[in-house]
C-alpha cells in the first residue's frame, strides 16, 4: 500500500494539469508554473511546514506530473496520426 500512497500525488497532479490543458480559459505555457505552485503547496501541506526538503518534494512532483502529461500528449498525437 505504501507505493499508492507515495504514487497518488503525482496522477492527482497529472490530471488536474491535464484537464487544465484542455480548457480554453487558460493557456497551455502557464501550465508548468501552475504545476509547481500546486506541487510545493501540496508538499508543504503534506510535510506540515515549508521546508527546504518540501520544496524540493513539491518541485519533484511538479516534473514528473509535467511529465506525465506530456507524455500522454505526445501518445495521444502519435496515434492519431497513424
Amino acid at each position: 500500500m505504501d507505493f499508492m500512497t507515495d504514487f497518488a500525488p503525482y496522477i492527482g497532479l497529472a490530471v488536474i494539469l491535464y484537464a487544465i490543458r484542455h480548457t480554453d480559459r487558460f493557456s497551455n505555457k502557464y501550465i508548468p508554473i501552475v504545476a509547481v505552485v500546486l506541487g510545493v503547496l501540496y508538499a508543504f501541506w503534506e510535510a506540515g511546514a515549508a521546508t527546504p526538503e518540501a520544496t524540493l518534494i513539491g518541485l519533484k512532483y511538479a516534473l514528473l506530473g509535467i511529465g506525465t502529461v506530456a507524455g500522454i500528449k505526445y501518445s495521444v498525437e502519435k496515434n492519431l496520426k497513424k
